[in-house]
């Protein structure tokens, strides 16, 4: 079940985006790029080019964002986008599918799936949306044709490409994508560069783990939701920041305190250059907040 808090914020992200500038495009290897949207409410993607076939990860928030990101990737190359992979189904992070790949395998986790078709039934009945206004393109997701329970491996052209899931994390069915040849990995929302992130009814336990098993590949660039390709010293960083507010959520939780007494308690001055964006829930203390229930649902 979706719940309203969920809902409103989705649809506050949909209905609010700015008006971006210019996107950046980081060559990160052999045939590999990161696409760095300069919209906080879009993601970012990654493409890897084939011998006849090109493969996205996330392809932004809507037919606007999809647009820019083909756009750049026409700039290098005029094949086909064969493969989208949605990292979990957050709309910045699906809904330009249809545009960057009307005939494209879309390949996700089977909750992710499933919600997206869950919240597109929900977006339809929600009182907020404006009866009398046109439909926004960013409604109108293309949903996966393809579904996997832990790993698949898919070849473009000789290049393997790991698809994972590693179970709750930032959502309840996350997924990320390892690119062994060229030594980087499309994390979507499971890792944002130095920011808090906005916590969906995952498992922040299950995350660290998630982030761990990451580590441990041999990566070099690692391409978050959102912001700049973080190496491996910034994702380090943030696994510490979860690990560090997980424990002190533990402690408070077991001295008996209350919400508001955690949130006013953490304490997290050794990551005070991480952005926050109180209007999607992306606090330290929002942060903290979630965590506790999580603890709190796991008795």
């Amino acid at each position: 079940m979706i719940t309203r808090a969920i809902v409103v914020f989705l649809i506050f992200v949909l209905l609010t985006f700015p008006v971006s500038i210019t996107a950046q495009v980081q060559s990160l290897g052999q045939n590999i790029y990161a696409y760095i949207s300069d919209n906080d409410h879009s993601a970012n993607s990654t493409f890897l080019i084939g011998l006849s076939g090109i493969l996205v990860v996330d392809t932004g928030l809507n037919e606007t964002d999809g647009r820019k990101l083909l756009h750049e990737i026409r700039k290098i190359s005029g094949l086909p986008i064969t493969h989208i992979v949605n990292t979990h189904y957050h709309p910045d992070h699906q809904g330009g599918n249809a545009v960057v790949g009307p005939n494209a395998l879309v390949i996700s986790s089977p909750f992710t799936r499933e919600r997206t078709v869950a919240l597109m039934e929900q977006i339809e009945k929600n009182t907020l949306a404006k009866p009398t206004s046109a439909p926004d393109p960013a409604f109108r997701f293309q949903l996966a044709s393809e579904t996997f329970e832990k790993k698949l491996t898919i070849y473009l052209g000789e290049d393997p490409v790991e698809i994972v899931s590693p179970g709750p994390a930032h959502t309840m069915g996350d997924v990320y994508v390892w690119f062994p040849r060229q030594r980087t990995v499309a994390m979507g929302d499971l890792y944002l560069t130095n920011s808090s992130p906005a916590m969906d009814q995952g498992s922040v336990s299950n995350w660290i783990r998630s982030l761990d098993e990451i580590l441990s590949l041999p990566v070099d660039h690692f391409v978050p939701g959102h912001f700049e390709v973080g190496s491996r010293q910034t994702v380090q960083r943030f696994r510490d920041y979860l690990v560090d507010l997980y424990s002190q959520v533990r402690r408070l939780r077991d001295a008996g305190a209350t919400e508001e007494q955690v949130r006013k308690q953490i304490q997290m001055a050794k990551y005070s250059d991480f952005r926050q964006y109180p209007q999607f829930e992306a606090t330290f203390g929002d942060n903290a907040i979630s965590i506790l229930r999580q603890m709190e649902d796991s008795k």
